[in-house]
């Protein structure tokens, strides 16, 4: 198996982990600002945006398997924010924010593998 072609671990653990940083700084803020309700609203949409710009970060440099690194990135903030809770009990909409988490980082490695594609079939270094 080519090294190219494996699982960027340190890319995609330091991308999942700033994934959720990027929620907890996007969030805070609207919560502070407009009460701890608004949480069930931004968390969700935060957590899809955060993992999507992520996996893209992530993918920039991969020759493959970008829509998996996308969601390793979507599982590990997912673990790291599990870790950050302990594991406590959490609203649907939190449950439905780690889902989202996948498909944003999914999606995210999707957008970075149709780029490259775009672009070696116009002859574009990537």
């Amino acid at each position: 198996m080519n090294a190219s072609l494996g699982i960027h671990w340190p890319r995609v653990l330091l991308g999942g982990f700033l994934a959720e940083v990027l929620v907890i700084v996007l969030v805070l803020p609207l919560a502070n600002l407009f009460g701890r309700s608004t949480l069930t609203y931004s968390a969700p949409a935060a957590s899809l945006l955060a993992c999507f710009l992520f996996a893209i970060r992530v993918g920039r440099r991969l020759n493959a398997l970008f829509v998996l690194h996308g969601v390793l990135v979507g599982i590990v903030a997912t673990l790291v924010y599990v870790a950050l809770t302990r594991g406590a009990p959490e609203p649907p909409s939190y449950l439905f924010a780690h889902v989202l988490k996948l498909i944003g980082g999914a999606a995210g490695g999707y957008f970075v593998a149709r780029r490259q594609q775009t672009a070696q079939q116009e002859g574009i270094p990537t």
